[in-house]
């Protein structure tokens, strides 16, 4: 051990200054999450705030919009979850077979680009090209004789906006890992295949899906972690009082209660329910991850 520590000391320094954020900005803070079981007013503090216990818990699920907020979420991370899952992989696929080098490294970098743009850039984006008054979406479906579709304002829309724009920004660099996957299988299954006249559809079929299937898997428990987070950059950007009832969730619904509207507790408790669901998920999908991979952390 004593080896060991004189040969990666010099590590373990550079790593400091990175622990020592981590503490001060996502661990202390923690601290403060006591005020979603007090009745929390500024001008009191934490001390002098009386406490109420589990009371903003309770009226989470008694509040006439929780379990609506609750579901909204949960509809739109799972089919974002699905969607990004499913997209990169299939681009991963189809791009793998790609000959033209050229053509390859374009598609990549071209895709790759919205990753790397804010939603409050790409919201700004969409609200322009789907709005109803000059959006180029509109004007494309009234050259075919279809009505304006009112994308950000009519629930029924709302959420698939959500979710596809979501995936057109992320599918990309999502992709990546899948990609190298695909570069790491060795070339003699291929040719051992080619050989035996397998088709191209069948050497993806036969070779390349069955060894994505453990980072696949992979992937996708690690992702139940984040089941509740729906995207609130993306969704506080582009949403508005029109389709709370079908685009509001937890994360945009805590930030408009407590900080808009001065209900610090209560914000404060919702967020904390939401952590601890994700916790408790994020255990799950480790466990699962191992058992069906035998993928771990260390």
């Amino acid at each position: 051990m004593a080896a060991y520590w004189r040969k990666t000391w010099p590590f373990h320094v550079l790593l400091l200054p990175a622990l020592v954020l981590v503490f001060l900005f996502q661990y202390v803070p923690l601290f403060g999450a006591v005020i979603a079981f007090q009745d929390y007013e500024p001008w009191l503090g934490i001390k002098g705030s009386p406490w109420v216990g589990f009371e903003h818990f309770r009226y989470l699920f008694t509040y006439p919009d929780g379990k609506q907020i609750i579901w909204n979420t949960l509809i739109i991370a799972g089919f974002k979850l699905i969607a990004n899952l499913i997209v990169p992989i299939v681009f991963a696929l189809l791009l793998n077979e790609v000959r033209k080098m050229f053509f390859k490294r374009f598609v990549q970098t071209f895709v790759y680009l919205p990753h790397f743009l804010s939603w409050v850039i790409l919201g700004g984006i969409l609200i322009d090209i789907l709005s109803t008054e000059g959006g180029i979406i509109n004007r494309l479906l009234n050259s075919f004789g279809i009505q304006s579709v009112f994308f950000l304002g009519d629930g029924r829309w709302f959420r698939f906006t959500v979710i596809l724009s979501d995936v057109w920004k992320e599918f990309g660099f999502s992709a990546i890992i899948f990609l190298a996957t695909l570069v790491g299988i060795n070339p003699a299954l291929y040719e051992a295949a080619e050989i035996d006249g397998a088709t191209r559809w069948q050497q993806v079929k036969l070779i390349s899906v069955p060894l994505m299937m453990p980072i696949v898997i992979v992937v996708a428990t690690l992702s139940l972690g984040r089941i509740l987070d729906a995207g609130f950059d993306q969704i506080l950007n582009i949403y508005n009082p029109l389709v709370y009832s079908h685009g509001d969730i937890i994360d945009t619904f805590v930030y408009r209660e407590g900080l808009n509207n001065g209900q610090f507790s209560f914000g404060t408790a919702v967020g904390l329910f939401k952590s601890a669901i994700g916790f408790i998920l994020i255990v799950i999908s480790y466990r699962m991850a191992f058992k069906l991979a035998n993928y771990r952390i260390f």
